[in-house]
């Protein structure tokens, strides 16, 4: 499935550049590891983790991801057929250790981060040189939230990453993560199990029915990009490839919209309540941009915004 191909350009012409398999699985895992974060915007947290005698196993990488969901990364150097299986497999330790990954997450990142692990979607990464389309099929019969991820090696330091499946998955809430301090604090309500903590699907819900149709409007631009996949966090609606480029969150009493999109505020006229860096400041999302939308003229504003997230520029 990974047709990626890669082009120098000299004179006018351009000449194709092989790309192939890394000599070592381990050389791939090293690689990503040491780049987890940059690459697939994923904290990384420990590598080779033993899951005992009942699970039998190592898992290759365990991280955080910018949502604060659970991650396991799994690599093959080549076809990625038992990649899949094997991902599978360690979920079911993951689900049975959550304090575990916890306290190593405390370890590594800190308490602030531990406090926000979200279990709602843990997240499976497995990334080879290939998949069959008979693998990205499979993934829609799993129910499990799982990205399949293919890898060329072009040579010279150029390494391409490609989205090429991904699933969602209906993983039920497990635990909901306290709100940071700083952050915009939802009201308190009930459901996600008990939590006093309102969902977006929640905020979704009591939004009036012009607010619903402006974020209509913005979800069908965000998604106009094929590979642009959508999942309802906790606080949250996150729009992603490998990494998010835009995150939503409703404020139904204000009528408005709470954008964050991976635009580099230093590159955007920022005007006062419209657009605003978030660099500094705690609140809920990813991305450095935060846009306020309210109104179909607000949106038309932030078109060009969007795409330069959706399209990294």
């Amino acid at each position: 499935m990974n047709d990626l191909k890669l082009f120098r350009v000299a004179d006018g012409k351009a000449a194709e550049i092989p790309g192939a398999a890394v000599a070592l699985e381990r050389q791939l895992q090293t690689l990503i590891e040491a780049n987890m974060e940059a690459m697939l915007g994923i904290r990384f947290l420990t590598s080779e983790y033993t899951t005992g005698p009942r699970h039998r196993g190592r898992i290759d990488s365990l991280g955080l991801d910018e949502n604060g969901n659970p991650v396991i990364v799994e690599y093959k150097r080549s076809n990625g057929k038992a990649v899949i299986t094997q991902a599978l497999s360690y979920l079911s330790w993951l689900r049975d250790h959550r304090h575990e990954f916890e306290s190593l997450v405390k370890e590594r990142l800190g308490g602030d981060a531990a406090d926000l692990v979200d279990w709602s979607s843990p997240r499976l990464v497995c990334i080879a040189a290939d998949f069959t389309s008979h693998d990205a099929h499979a993934l829609e019969e799993i129910g499990r939230r799982i990205d399949l991820v293919s890898y060329r090696d072009f040579g010279g330091g150029l390494l391409a990453l490609q989205l090429v499946a991904s699933v969602t998955g209906s993983a039920a809430p497990l635990r909901t993560p306290r709100t940071p301090a700083g952050a915009n604090a939802p009201s308190a309500g009930l459901g996600n199990g008990g939590s006093t903590v309102k969902s977006a699907r929640q905020f979704y819900d009591e939004s009036p029915q012009s607010l619903r149709d402006l974020y209509s409007d913005l979800d069908a631009m965000l998604i106009s990009h094929a590979d642009v996949q959508k999942e309802f966090q906790l606080h949250y609606v996150a729009y992603r490839r490998i990494k998010n480029v835009a995150t939503v969150r409703f404020q139904p009493r204000s009528h408005t919209l709470v954008v964050r999109l991976a635009v580099d505020p230093d590159m955007v006229e920022l005007v006062e309540g419209f657009a605003r860096d978030v660099r500094k400041i705690g609140c809920l999302g990813t991305g450095p941009l935060e846009l306020r939308i309210r109104s179909q003229e607000d949106l038309a504003r932030a078109g060009d915004l969007v795409r330069r997230s959706v399209e990294g520029r």
